[in-house]
C-alpha cells in the first residue's frame, strides 16, 4: 500500500500501473464510509500477494488528482492498468463485492472487454464507456455509504448536439494547456460539467485530463 500525492501520482499510479494493476482509493479523514472501506481494500488487495497494489489518496490534500477524476462523492475507487482506468465503484462496499472487483482485475476481464470494444487509439487502449461508468462522480450526497466531497448545483439541461460539438472543440483546444494553466484547467472541468455525464464523450475527456495532468 502507498499513500500517494499529487506530486507522486504520475510515478506511483500511472507508471506503476504499466507493471502491475493499481487500485486507487480516494478518501478523506472526515469520511466515515471511507474508514470502513479502507481496511477491506487493504485486506483483499493484500491477499493478492503483490499481484495488485493499493494507492490511497487523500482528496483534501491532493486537489489535482481530485480534479482529474472529478471527485464529488467518496469513497471512490478506480482500477488502473497501463495508465488507463479500467474499472471502479463508488461508496462503501462489503468484502464480497471488493473481492469480486479485485478478481475481475486479476482476470483481466475489464481490460479485455475494453480493448475489444474500442480498439487501439493514439493513447493506447481506450476503455469502453459502459465499463468506465464508475469514473463519473455523480453528485450523490445522501446515498447510503457515500459522503459528498463537494456540494453540486442542480443538473443543467443537456446541451444540444451543436452545443456539445462546440464544447468538444473547446476541450480539445484547452487540453494542451491544462497542466500549467489553472484557469484553463478550471474552464475544462466546467465544460465537462456542461457536456454532462450522459454524453459518451465526457468520460473520454476526463481520462484525457488525467493523462495530461499526470
Amino acid at each position: 500500500m502507498a499513500d500517494v500525492t499529487d506530486a507522486t501520482f504520475a510515478t506511483d499510479v500511472i507508471e506503476r500501473s504499466k507493471t502491475v494493476p493499481v487500485v486507487v482509493d480516494l478518501w478523506a479523514e472526515w469520511c466515515g464510509p471511507c474508514k470502513s472501506l479502507g481496511p477491506v481494500l487493504e485486506k483483499v488487495i493484500g491477499e493478492t500477494q503483490g499481484l495488485v497494489e493499493l494507492a490511497k489518496i487523500d482528496v483534501d490534500a491532493n486537489p489535482e488528482v481530485s480534479a482529474a477524476f472529478q471527485v464529488q462523492s467518496i469513497p471512490a475507487v478506480y482500477a488502473m492498468v497501463d495508465g488507463q482506468v479500467v474499472d471502479g465503484f463508488m461508496g462503501a462496499q462489503g468484502e464480497p463485492q471488493v473481492v469480486e472487483f479485485v478478481q475481475r482485475l486479476l482476470d483481466g476481464t475489464s481490460v479485455a472487454a475494453a480493448t475489444a470494444a474500442t480498439g487501439e487509439t493514439e493513447a493506447g487502449a481506450e476503455v469502453d464507456d459502459e465499463i468506465a461508468e464508475p469514473v463519473v462522480a455523480e453528485p450523490l450526497i445522501s446515498e447510503p455509504g457515500m459522503e459528498s466531497a463537494a456540494a453540486a448545483p442542480p443538473a443543467a439541461p443537456a446541451p444540444s448536439a451543436a452545443e456539445a460539438d462546440a464544447i468538444e472543440a473547446e476541450l480539445v483546444d484547452l487540453l494542451t494547456r491544462v497542466k500549467g494553466d489553472d484557469e484553463a484547467r478550471e474552464k475544462y472541468i466546467a465544460l465537462l460539467d456542461q457536456l454532462g455525464p450522459d454524453d459518451p464523450r465526457t468520460n473520454n475527456y476526463r481520462r484525457k485530463l488525467a493523462t495530461a495532468l499526470f
